[in-house]
């Protein structure tokens, strides 16, 4: 049955959600002047963890608490930039972690530096709960393996720091040191190799990614444009 105005019937909408076919005809992509920030954010892990993890080893001296709180401050700053940055390439893991870890480096530079009553067990307890907020991140964050790898060394970091600052164990924070290098390794290579890879255009040293973050790499348009009217910014709510 035609309309009044000889147009075709309208055709009814099957039950349940009404997806595009094929959003490329309507599609407009405006490019937007940022580059990546994660390197930033992996590059100031590692110098962070390296200053930190030199003191937990002993390799500075018993007065060096207010230089390595200085020292480490910066990268309160360079990985909330990189968290704002993220939040607008609508990367919310990269986000969150990048905001947590930028909060987490400006608590101990403070503990570090002003030194207040009960500060140490106070900082225990924040990073076991960072070392928390790290599993439950990792736990979702397998196809992004450079974040994931990230977050597994930070994981036992944290909670070692988190039982020395408790316990006051000597050995704790050796261990504890020791994890900290091996997180600025691990987060130094993912910087370099995702630098690599944005300068190059290509994948040049292996990062691991699967699922959506391999085809946001890899795939074409309409792998990019799939399901994009449940993106934020375009459905009605959070």
């Amino acid at each position: 049955m035609s309309t009044s105005q000889g147009l075709p019937p309208e055709r009814p909408e099957p039950a349940g959600r009404h997806f595009e076919p094929d959003l490329r005809p309507m599609t407009r992509i405006n490019l937007r002047p940022i580059a990546s920030p994660m390197p930033v954010g992996f590059f100031a892990v590692a110098i962070a963890s390296v200053i930190v993890g030199s003191l937990q080893l002993g390799f500075f001296g018993d007065d060096a608490h207010r230089a390595v709180a200085l020292t480490i401050l910066p990268a309160f700053v360079l990985q909330f930039l990189v968290s704002v940055l993220a939040f607008g390439a609508r990367d919310v893991l990269a986000a969150t972690l990048m905001a947590c870890f930028s909060g987490t480096w400006l608590a101990s530079s403070l503990v570090l530096a002003v030194d207040p009553p009960g500060g140490t067990k106070v900082l225990g307890v924040l990073n076991l709960v960072f070392a928390c907020f790290a599993l439950l991140m990792a736990s979702v964050a397998q196809r992004k393996r450079a974040m994931w790898f990230v977050l597994c060394v930070a994981v036992p970091r944290f909670a070692v720091a988190a039982l020395f600052n408790l316990t006051g164990v000597e050995w704790l924070s050796s261990l504890s040191g020791a994890f900290g290098l091996l997180l600025a390794a691990v987060a130094m290579y993912a910087a370099f190799a995702l630098m690599l890879e944005d300068m190059r255009g290509e994948q040049v040293l292996p990062i691991g990614r699967s699922g959506p973050a391999h085809t946001a790499v890899e795939g074409d348009l309409a792998v990019q444009l799939r399901n994009l009217e449940r993106q934020a910014g375009v459905r009605r709510t959070l």
